[in-house]
């Protein structure tokens, strides 16, 4: 299947970005901390920070780039199937859901679709 190329929204870029500048001061703050020998517990809280920083921003970038593949996968089953293609309700099912999957099921459903848009293309070609 060819991979589609994605634009990030400016507005999830500029999200990102400041995130992660964020997360550049916390990272130099722990280095000076650890240059004034400040107390390991206060070490581990920032450390903590940034690991919860770092997953936010990454889960951010992960929701955009499934949930708009797995709309476009969606867009392309429903033109390929012409109303009889066995695959109907599942289509129809994901059209629903997709408003309210959560990023742990985009990764399940993309695959769904794929299958589905590549039953559809071998259904499409054996018509013609």
């Amino acid at each position: 299947m060819k991979k589609e190329s994605h634009k990030l929204p400016s507005d999830l870029i500029l999200d990102i970005k400041t995130r992660l500048k964020t997360l550049s001061g916390q990272i130099n703050g722990i280095v000076k901390m650890l240059d004034e020998g400040k107390d390991p517990e206060q070490i581990n809280i920032q450390f903590k920070s940034i690991d919860k920083g770092i997953q936010k921003a990454h889960h951010l970038l992960l929701d955009e780039v499934y949930r708009k593949a797995l709309a476009i996968g969606i867009v392309k089953a429903v033109d390929s199937c012409p109303g009889n293609c066995g695959s109907e309700d599942k289509i129809e099912y994901l059209k629903q859901e997709f408003p309210n999957l959560e990023l742990s099921d985009l990764t399940e459903k993309l695959k769904e679709i794929q299958a589905i848009e590549n039953r559809l293309k071998e259904y499409n070609e054996k018509k013609m």
